[in-house]
């Protein structure tokens, strides 16, 4: 179809007016991203919006679980300055942290997750979060400093506004933003990236689109994760991923990998 004979906006109301999208908050930018993107390859307005939900529904993930933000902000409330260490803040982070599968995963090895990681990688003072879901929830298990800069990406508005909203009780600057950073990827220098459970996702909306979305990245290193197994743990994964990466790493790039449980960790070294 041609994107001249289309109705972009209204399109794009209805699918954020729609049962399923009405109160995520979703950044309008994806849905006309995907409109522009499939319209060449239909020569139907139904058979158009069909293929973008489709698409839509695996990049916002709604089957991985999402939770009730507002009980938890009236949690935080009561908070007032807690430190990182305080069993009440993280007691709101995990049951944040377990409303969605990708972090729900990771929270019986928290502690050993980061000291893993940021052993390897050094523990750096600027920090990209990109597609973040609920991560940057996990501060208080990382072990880095509070003063630092660590700015989220998500394109979720209920998710960012609850993430800064968490920064702010610990007293961190509040720098988590609703950006598509596919079609938007953050123009700020920083250390280290980490793009967590998402690379095989952006492959799926965009086949090969890793490679200049990383390439643009001003990170020294990037740390890209993705799941060792499936979802249900009955399938090893380890060799797509692996291809996945290497088809998609810029050029004069060192890779390195992190088993952690079920997690493949690829450490970029940007030169």
């Amino acid at each position: 179809m041609k994107i001249e004979s289309l109705d972009l906006q209204y399109i794009i109301r209805n699918i954020l007016n729609s049962r399923k999208y009405r109160n995520t908050g979703l950044n309008r930018e994806t849905i006309h991203d995907l409109i522009l993107k499939e319209a060449p390859k239909f020569s139907s307005e139904k058979s158009l919006v069909k293929a973008v939900r489709r698409k839509l529904h695996n990049i916002v993930a709604p089957y991985l679980g999402e939770p009730d933000y507002i009980p938890l902000t009236k949690r935080l409330n009561k908070l007032n300055k807690h430190t990182l260490n305080s069993p009440q803040l993280q007691e709101v982070c995990r049951e944040a942290l377990s409303g969605h599968a990708s972090t729900r995963e990771r929270l019986p090895v928290m502690t050993e997750f980061y000291e893993q990681l940021f052993q390897h990688i050094g523990k750096p003072q600027s920090l990209l979060d990109l597609a973040c879901g609920l991560h940057p929830l996990a501060f208080p298990w990382m072990g880095l400093p509070p003063t630092m800069h660590y700015h989220a990406y998500d394109i979720i508005q209920p998710r960012v506004d609850f993430i800064n909203h968490f920064f702010s009780t610990i007293d961190m600057t509040p720098l988590a933003e609703n950006r598509d950073i596919l079609i938007n990827p953050p123009p700020i220098r920083a250390e280290v990236g980490l793009f967590f459970k998402e690379a095989h996702r952006f492959e799926k909306r965009e086949p090969g689109c890793n490679r200049l979305f990383w390439e643009y990245l001003q990170v020294d290193t990037l740390a890209v994760s993705l799941p060792a197994q499936n979802l249900s743990g009955t399938h090893d994964l380890t060799k797509q991923q692996r291809q996945l990466i290497h088809a998609n790493l810029p050029k004069n790039c060192n890779v390195s990998e992190l088993l952690i449980e079920n997690e493949l960790i690829f450490i970029i070294e940007k030169s």
